[in-house]
């Protein structure tokens, strides 16, 4: 009977566990695509998830430098800067990363991104207890004067 018990507990432990993960979706990943010797360009999509959670990062191997940034009116004065810690996101809620407001900055390009490639993004996240997640996604690359979703790409979580 203590047996059953046990893992009875054990179940129910399990079940607590899978119900306060959170869920990430990455919809519509895209990056701007670049011309020759320019040395940064911008990434964008659209961010759910199921619980609260902080998107803290973004790694890739198509740049040596890439941060999630805000762009944001100061004194009528368009500005951009890195988001640190990071950017919240409500469960339930979408986080739209766009040109002319949050973003992933890829920086110190070495080589120009083609309209139609891929770029692969690691996104990095953070829940409310301090444990990291991460969702990776590759991002059509498109034309120079791209501005709108066209398509949607769904990340795959992983831990």
């Amino acid at each position: 009977m203590r047996h059953i018990l046990s893992a009875v507990a054990l179940s129910a432990l399990t079940f607590v566990s899978t119900l306060s993960h959170a869920e990430v979706k990455v919809q519509d990943a895209w990056v701007r695509a670049t011309v020759a010797q320019q040395k940064s360009t911008g990434a964008f999509m659209r961010i759910t998830s199921t619980e609260p959670t902080t998107l803290v990062g973004v790694r890739t191997s198509a740049a040596p430098v890439s941060e999630v940034h805000e762009m944001k009116m100061e004194d009528n004065v368009m500005k951009m800067r890195k988001v640190d810690p990071g950017i919240a996101i409500k469960a339930g809620e979408a986080l739209e990363l766009k040109p002319g407001g949050y973003h992933v900055m890829l920086m110190d390009l070495s080589k120009a991104m083609a309209a139609g490639s891929q770029v692969p993004l690691t996104l990095v996240f953070k829940d409310a207890a301090g444990k990291e997640s991460t969702v990776d996604v590759n991002a059509e690359v498109r034309a120079l004067n791209a501005n709108a979703p066209a398509a949607m790409d769904h990340g795959k979580h992983k831990h």
